[in-house]
């Protein structure tokens, strides 16, 4: 009789615990996804902020750029053959996000595509209001992490540039010269796309997913083809050409890690297809 309530007493105990443990968790994803909320609603507040602070530490880092240019400056269109790609990098995140802002303004009352890619899973349509009350719906959760790892993208890109390739123009040796109109014009690109990519996610667009994947294969493919131009022009000094090889090879190992991290959530997370897809899972 001992041993049966001391094990009534242990299953009882264990029971408690299990739902002690249950009970934290729950309240911990409700804490993770209020906070995760905040973030699209902060961001829409401060990117006036934003804006200013990416434009001021642009132009910081330009001055020295310039002062230490890898090519002399006899006139003023040599000073403007520096000036304009760094110009054109700080703008180009903010033309993505104008551009994008201005196309997409219905979000997720846009018309969702006549053709899925995404074919995995057990999905039930909803309509555009079952969506929208659909307590999955919105840019949280772990979407809030790729808002910000998108964001974070452009910045670190455009510091890459900045710190890997000295300013040069036209006195600058052939290959010196593709280097940085070549690389200047990766960042712009891409800083455009994705910047694209982060309004398209924030809007709750559909065709988001498409896009970001899309953006994937255009950055691989840009540091292929800067790969393929640059290692044919004459001249190319070996030390240089291996540190654009590594600077390029990590470029496309960032994407490829980013895509195997992030192509299973925006397939199979639910809330990814309630928000982009309008769609949840059905019944079994």
């Amino acid at each position: 009789m001992r041993c049966i309530d001391q094990d009534s007493y242990g299953s009882a105990g264990a029971a408690r615990l299990g739902n002690f443990i249950t009970s934290a968790m729950h309240r911990y994803t409700a804490a993770l996804e209020r906070r995760s909320r905040v973030i699209p609603r902060l961001l829409h507040r401060r990117i006036d902020g934003i804006v200013a602070a990416w434009f001021g530490m642009m132009i910081l880092l330009c001055i020295p750029k310039l002062i230490y240019a890898a090519s002399p400056v006899h006139s003023l269109a040599d000073l403007a053959a520096m000036v304009l790609p760094y110009l054109l990098i700080a703008a180009a995140p903010l033309a993505g996000f104008l551009i994008a802002a201005g196309s997409w303004q219905k979000g997720a009352a846009m018309v969702q595509p006549d053709f899925r890619l995404s074919f995995y899973g057990n999905w039930r349509k909803l309509s555009v209001d079952d969506a929208h009350t659909n307590p999955l719906f919105g840019p949280a959760g772990f979407i809030a992490s790729l808002l910000i790892g998108l964001l974070l993208n452009v910045v670190f890109r455009s510091f890459e540039f900045m710190l890997a390739v000295p300013a040069m123009n036209s006195h600058a040796p052939i290959w010196g010269q593709q280097l940085f109109h070549l690389m200047a014009a990766d960042v712009i690109v891409m800083s455009f796309f994705y910047m694209v990519c982060f309004v398209m996610a924030l809007r709750n667009v559909p065709l988001f997913p498409r896009m970001l994947l899309f953006v994937w294969l255009l950055d691989i493919a840009a540091q292929l083809i800067i790969a393929q131009q640059i290692g044919a022009q004459p001249g190319l000094p070996h030390a240089v050409g291996t540190s654009l090889q590594g600077l390029l090879i990590g470029n496309i190992q960032k994407v490829l890690i980013s895509a195997f991290v992030w192509l299973p959530y925006l397939i199979l997370s639910e809330r990814v297809n309630v928000t982009y897809r309008q769609r949840c899972a059905a019944p079994r």
